[in-house]
């Protein structure tokens, strides 16, 4: 168990949540405001910060962000029109693989900041729609570089995404005989989980790379996209990546580099210390001498830990009173597996953890659910009530349950 509740204002929320308002996701938005301007006051001035909104589209939490970032990255036609619908005006990157030429078309409509060509069909798909239109794109590029053990790798090895080194020319001679067609650069998104130390080397890498090719195709470079990755460990709740360190790093590795703009994508890394998600013991139980605690909700809610192979980190909020006429089942300074109401054993949210006691009732808080939470979970499995969602700022704000924040 982990104590993953520390705020206060957090901790009165948890209690004064009535039961039939569990399962909540509590999304903390003073948090996520200074930790999203202490990011933003690490990085140096030629680097642009874009928050990838995959990892947690709420949009309260957009609306926080808007202050401290440069743009939003998106990965769908959807995400498109809500980040709009939600910050118009902030500039957008559009990249993923697979863009559908309605999207394509939809991104041209909308004005985007830069398209993430991933393909050269995808580029000739882009050409056929632009008619007098013109675009700024990014060629995202699968670069051969080592990445030893990381959390996800998205490239430096057979992958679909992005272009091979040696089928960046084709794309080159299109855009050349194409007017219409903007190239800034290249967008190179290999790994996530990385630490500080590794995200610049793999920096150092990508620029040099970056360079020496746009010196020898007489490409005029002018921004590389590094995309994410900066490293969450759910192991240790209290850690942070260095932005400080990152930062300083970026600094020295831009000076080779006068002319050049370094764009990052940071999702997870931003928004998930900013998100709960609280609920209940429903029972406890034992089944060949293991101890289950079953909680309302589960991974059709929070699939984070079914995802990633991990225990969540939680801490548990006693809850004393017990109005039942039958003795409250509980576990005392024993391993217990805590899982959701789904009819599957993998619907596990962390396995053999030891407690001290944990009785059917308390409360649990489910810490580092502020991204890839809600939005992985396969929601309508066995139809389940949806979570509720709360806001605490100056004046905490529910969006009923059901209901998309």
């Amino acid at each position: 168990m982990n104590d993953a509740v520390t705020s206060d204002r957090l901790l009165r929320h948890v209690h004064e949540l009535d039961e039939d308002q569990l399962p909540a996701y509590v999304y903390d938005l003073e948090q996520l405001h200074e930790h999203a301007a202490a990011i933003r006051a690490a990085l140096p001035e030629r680097v642009q910060l874009f928050y990838a909104a995959k990892a947690n589209s709420d949009s309260r939490l957009l609306e926080v962000l808007r202050e401290h970032v440069d743009g939003f990255e998106v990965a769908s036609g959807g995400e498109l029109h809500h980040v709009q619908a939600t910050a118009p005006g902030t500039p957008i990157a559009f990249g993923g693989p697979g863009k559908t030429a309605a999207e394509l078309e939809q991104a041209l409509q909308t004005g985007v900041d830069r398209l993430h060509i991933e393909s050269e069909q995808e580029l000739r798909l882009l050409t056929e729609l632009l008619g007098e239109r013109t675009v700024d794109v990014l060629l995202r590029v699968n670069l051969p570089i080592a990445l030893g053990p990381v959390a996800l790798a998205m490239g430096g090895r057979p992958s679909p995404f992005g272009l091979d080194p040696d089928h960046l020319d084709p794309c080159l001679s299109l855009i050349a005989a194409d007017h219409r067609i903007r190239l800034h650069g290249i967008h190179v998104h290999l790994a996530s989980g990385l630490d500080a130390t590794a995200h610049l080397d793999v920096a150092r890498q990508v620029l040099a790379w970056a360079s020496n090719w746009a010196t020898k195709r007489g490409v005029q470079l002018s921004e590389v996209n590094l995309g994410g990755g900066m490293g969450v460990d759910y192991t240790r709740p209290d850690t942070r990546f260095d932005w400080t360190a990152f930062g300083s790093g970026l600094r020295r590795l831009l000076q080779p580099y006068p002319h050049l703009t370094l764009r990052i994508e940071p999702g997870r890394s931003v928004t998930v210390y900013c998100g709960w998600y609280v609920t209940e013991v429903l029972d406890i139980k034992r089944s060949h001498g293991h101890a289950f605690a079953i909680l309302r909700g589960g991974t059709h809610h929070l699939r984070t830990p079914a995802t990633k192979q991990h225990n969540q980190p939680f801490a548990i909020h006693p809850v004393d009173t017990w109005n039942r006429p039958w003795q409250r089942p509980e576990a005392r300074d024993e391993l217990v597996t805590l899982v959701g109401q789904l009819c599957t054993p993998k619907d596990v949210l962390a396995r053999n953890v030891p407690v001290a006691r944990l009785r059917t009732g308390d409360r649990i808080a489910f810490s580092l659910a502020g991204a890839y939470a809600w939005n992985i979970s396969h929601h309508d499995f066995l139809m389940h009530p949806a979570p509720h969602f709360h806001h605490l700022d100056h004046a905490p704000v529910s969006v009923p349950a059901g209901s998309h924040p």
